[in-house]
């Protein structure tokens, strides 16, 4: 009978201690709470004062904005975060720092400019084009340029919207895609070898990819039909070009003297074919490799 007493004090006073700890470590974290609370309104006003006072720099100079944007990632700020707590709490960044205004009108600049070009491109235009047309219409009207960073922010404020436009990425070039529909495996291939080769064909690709006749005409007739290829018929061989792969061409036409990069190929008769291509980069032959092991399995 002592014994057992002797257990029950002790469960009682091990009880004790567990409440007095509970006790303290909701004193410790009420306090941490405090604390962090404080620490975030001096924050969030000493932030706020520095976007007013540099309000006009960050809306009109673009390296200025760039560097303002970076400090915000840098510390977990999102500029263009418009939540808001409940009753008394944080209001939103974009309202505070007054950027969101920026941002929410360059979005619907670049939405103009895929609703125009639509019906040249297919709806999937490069963003460096992009910036260069709102750029240069900014500079028009007085303003400054935009940067790839500012196209890219605007066109998250459009995501509430759903998948009407968003940035797609094919080989190494950032795409603005204002169509809802995805790029199949086959079809984001292909863009990405007529970027890098200047232009692609039916036999090029059943040759290089491996991929059977009915494959490539699939694909082909799928880009051609959503405009997002253009087709020469002036050859023996249909020739599909992207945009941007087009313009390289007009340069290319203009340079004669330049150097020619020599790529062989196996033709259907199993015999060498030798295809001239312009020495785009010193990576293409790595690049056209690397398409090949990716979607043929080499």
């Amino acid at each position: 009978m002592q014994r057992r007493g002797v257990g029950l004090a002790a469960f009682d006073r091990d009880q004790q201690q567990r409440s007095q700890y509970q006790e303290l470590g909701s004193a410790l974290l009420k306090t941490h709470i405090d604390e962090l609370t404080s620490q975030l309104a001096t924050f969030q006003s000493t932030l706020s004062s520095f976007a007013t006072l540099h309000a006009r720099e960050i809306r009109s100079d673009p390296e200025f904005r760039e560097k303002f944007s970076r400090m915000c990632a840098a510390i977990g700020v999102d500029p263009l975060s418009s939540g808001r707590g409940g009753k008394g709490g944080i209001k939103g960044w974009s309202e505070m720092l007054g950027v969101g205004d920026f941002y929410y009108e360059l979005a619907v600049r670049i939405v103009e400019v895929c609703r125009r070009t639509r019906q040249e491109n297919g709806g999937l235009i490069e963003l460096g084009q992009v910036r260069g047309l709102i750029s240069a219409r900014l500079q028009r009207a007085g303003g400054n340029p935009v940067t790839d960073e500012d196209i890219i922010r605007a066109v998250k404020t459009l995501q509430p919207l759903g998948k009407g436009i968003e940035i797609v990425t094919i080989g190494s070039t950032k795409m603005i895609r204002s169509v809802p529909r995805e790029l199949s495996n086959d079809q984001a291939t292909v863009l990405e070898a007529a970027q890098l080769l200047g232009f692609v064909s039916k036999s090029m690709l059943v040759i290089n990819l491996q991929w059977d006749h009915a494959r490539a005409s699939t694909v082909l007739d799928d880009l051609m039909s959503n405009s997002l290829v253009w087709v020469d018929d002036q050859g023996e061989e249909l020739e599909y070009y992207s945009k941007k792969a087009t313009h390289k061409r007009g340069q290319h036409r203009q340079h004669k003297s330049q150097q020619w990069l020599q790529v062989t190929v196996l033709g259907p008769d199993k015999a060498t074919e030798p295809l001239r291509l312009p020495r785009l980069s010193l990576t293409l032959q790595s690049s056209i490799e690397d398409i090949m092991r990716r979607d043929v399995g080499l």
